[in-house]
């Protein structure tokens, strides 16, 4: 009987999103289990993990060898550098901060000409990783959140080819895509609360512009709130 691998929320909400039958690249693969799940379920019609790291890539390979899965190339490289734009028309950069993925897409610029679906999972900083990928042209084309140990993150589902804009400080915080996402109410929740948090913090500050900064956050804070209660 075929051993089947399971996924965490987190990696089984971007493997739900995986367009089927594609040519994956996973950047920072770590254990691989992406794309063998979706080779194994013949999502996908191969895929290249990758990793900048040869210990991860060690894991990588060992997780295909146990469940059976071929077709995976991998490969050690930083970000996107050793990958070539007609390798793959989906790219997944998950499990990392927004700043590190927003290096990684700086290094490919290939990733802006509309041919190629990213799907972006920031495990921090995701204000910044929105509004870079808006000042330079991807389009939000889909965003959704997932619980997993204890914690709300968002997945974004983004192409280039777009015009570039800019988004307003609660777009960048609070998403461009997920008013109809179901857990988006408590993800309104958790980043008005930060604000507040922040606000108390910089109230306690000596700084000379602590309390205009605490004004500042504590009226997002308002804005999220009430946008909130409109849903």
């Amino acid at each position: 009987m075929e051993r089947r691998l399971q996924l965490q929320p987190r990696l089984q909400l971007l493997a739900d999103m995986v367009p089927e039958g594609c040519r994956l690249a996973d950047v920072g693969t770590d254990h691989g289990y992406l794309p063998v799940y979706l080779l194994q379920r013949r999502r996908i019609r191969g895929a290249v993990a990758a990793d900048i790291g040869a210990e991860p890539l060690a894991h990588a390979r060992r997780t295909a060898e146990a469940y059976g899965v071929e077709g995976i190339d991998f490969r050690l490289c930083d970000g996107l550098r050793d990958i070539a734009p007609d390798e793959v028309d989906t790219v997944v950069i998950a499990g990392m901060g927004g700043e590190t993925i927003i290096t990684i897409l700086e290094g490919a610029a290939w990733t802006k000409d509309g041919a190629h679906t990213l799907l972006l999972q920031p495990m921090t900083k995701a204000a910044d990783l929105r509004y870079w990928l808006a000042v330079n042209g991807y389009n939000f084309t889909e965003e959704r959140l997932v619980w997993d140990k204890n914690y709300l993150y968002p997945v974004l589902r983004v192409t280039g080819g777009g015009t570039p804009q800019a988004l307003t400080e609660r777009q960048a915080l609070t998403g461009v895509a997920l008013d109809n996402d179901p857990l988006y109410r408590e993800y309104l929740t958790q980043q008005a609360d930060k604000l507040r948090r922040t606000a108390e913090g910089l109230r306690r500050s000596a700084k000379p512009d602590a309390q205009q900064r605490a004004d500042a956050a504590e009226a997002l804070a308002r804005e999220i709130e009430e946008k909130r209660d409109t849903l």
